[in-house]
């Protein structure tokens, strides 16, 4: 539960972010420069999602579907309705991930930040660059990136990431996680409504007492 949380929040730093790493790689420059002014165009978005989770230990991938709704990269909602319920919110600092009654609160604001200091902040690239080794790859309609781990921190957990971008509107399009459990995710991102004016509501979290 707690990895499916990362994973959630992650998703809501890779919508709307500009965490591509700037290199002289004219692709990724010109990828760099598509995404920054993205970030600035969109800043808020809901659409529908499809997650195919497959191991080794499955005899059969399993496919979750719902619908989210993102807000820069501080709130955001997801919340599955196939196969079982299960909905995350966060909010700044809080976490919460409810499955039936049973709702798991958490500050999770120190992640946040440094989430922030790898993917969003100024010092973004330069992270990127000491820990993930980086390929692009063009095609008629999209961008693919993938991040391999270099250093250790990260090597301990992920095999990789593949973050594909429309070409169009450099918007995520799908989020590939390979994690070193053995699970692999593919996160196949449908963003249907851009820059909505979303209910306060729709990001409202418990906090911890």
């Amino acid at each position: 539960m707690i990895l499916r949380s990362r994973l959630c929040g992650l998703l809501a730093f890779l919508l709307f972010p500009g965490m591509l790493a700037a290199q002289s790689d004219d692709l990724l420059t010109r990828i760099w420069d598509g995404v920054q002014q993205a970030q600035k165009k969109y800043t808020s978005g809901c659409g529908t999602i499809t997650e195919t989770r497959t191991s080794s230990l499955m005899v059969k991938p399993m496919v979750l579907r719902g619908k989210f709704c993102a807000e820069g990269t501080t709130r955001f909602a997801l919340e599955y309705f196939e196969p079982n319920p299960l909905r995350i919110r966060f909010n700044e600092n809080y976490l919460n991930v409810t499955i039936g009654s049973n709702t798991q609160v958490m500050d999770v604001g120190s992640n946040v930040r440094r989430a922030q200091s790898y993917f969003s902040r100024e010092n973004s690239i330069a992270n990127l660059k000491k820990n993930f080794t980086i390929t692009v790859q063009e095609d008629s309609g999209s961008y693919d990136m993938k991040l391999v781990p270099r250093s250790e921190a990260f090597r301990r957990r992920l095999n990789y990431l593949v973050v594909k971008l429309n070409k169009r509107d450099f918007l995520l399009r799908s989020l590939e996680v390979d994690g070193k459990s053995g699970v692999n995710s593919v996160f196949a991102i449908d963003i249907n409504s851009v820059n909505p004016k979303i209910p306060a509501d729709t990001f409202e979290v418990y906090k911890p007492k």
